[in-house]
């Protein structure tokens, strides 16, 4: 029971990504001065709805992320995801550091392959997991798995996995009607402009209090970065993302070979 809850923790990988912010004075004595300082910041938002716009209708894109957790876990992804009709996609993700990779390294799975489906988010064992699911080399979480799993923790983890597209941090912003213009900066060779804000979760245990995101020409995003805080210590991500339009394919693990969450945590229980 203990292995199958540290197994399940481990998935809490926020999927399945900081630069210096400078401000002007936003102050005005005069008239003018006031309608400048609106239209001023007026532009950062009006620049991120059409970033949201030409992410979303994107539909796909190959990701690479690295995420910290505190003492809990730090973890690197890389892979395709889509968010057309569902999130589907395959990542491969890779335990770093923290108490949760220490735990998958003992068990012989220091990195696993990620699929995810509109229904459920597949992991693939190492074998001395799977020899603990009766010889089964995948496992199942259902999304609603995930929110029992862990009371807020669990909720935030399905609110991250069905919210994975690139489009999510900037609606973030736009949402908290907090953000600023930084600069110009070039990201893996793409000119881009960088945004900056500050943002609130709707989760219990989760204090989301900053998200950077640069945008390059095309108005798609290139990278992110959220910081904050949780349960388990400070928390922070940062993402790239590239090749939109790519094709995605997360094709569905054969039942025979597949181990539902739920019904194996009550295996490894007796109960």
């Amino acid at each position: 029971m203990k292995r199958a809850g540290i197994w399940a923790a481990a998935v809490a990988v926020l999927l399945g990504t900081v630069a210096c912010t400078s401000s002007a004075d936003g102050s005005g004595d005069g008239t003018g001065d006031g309608t400048r300082t609106r239209a001023a910041a007026a532009r950062p938002l009006a620049a991120l709805r059409s970033a949201e716009r030409a992410t979303r209708e994107a539909h796909s894109a190959r990701v690479e992320s690295s995420t910290v957790m505190g003492k809990l876990m730090s973890l690197t992804a890389e892979g395709a995801v889509s968010w057309a009709g569902g999130l589907t996609g395959t990542l491969v993700l890779t335990y770093t550091g923290g108490s949760v990779a220490e735990t998958m390294r003992a068990a012989g799975t220091p990195a696993t392959e990620a699929r995810y489906l509109p229904d459920a988010y597949y992991a693939r064992l190492g074998a001395a997991l799977a020899e603990q699911a009766g010889g089964r080399h995948w496992v199942r979480y259902g999304y609603d798995d995930l929110e029992r799993l862990a009371g807020g923790t669990g909720a935030y983890i399905q609110d991250q996995l069905r919210h994975t597209a690139p489009s999510r941090p900037v609606e973030l912003l736009l949402a908290s009607g907090d953000v600023r213009e930084v600069g110009r900066e070039t990201v893996r060779g793409r000119r881009t402009t960088h945004y900056s804000g500050s943002v609130d979760s709707d989760a219990s245990n989760v204090t989301t209090e900053r998200v950077d995101v640069w945008v390059d020409e095309r108005n798609l995003l290139v990278k992110k970065v959220e910081k904050g805080v949780t349960a388990d210590g400070a928390y922070s991500q940062t993402a790239y993302y590239g090749e939109y339009g790519t094709e995605v394919a997360a094709r569905r693990p054969a039942a025979a070979d597949t181990a539902d969450f739920s019904e194996l945590v009550r295996e490894l229980s007796g109960s």
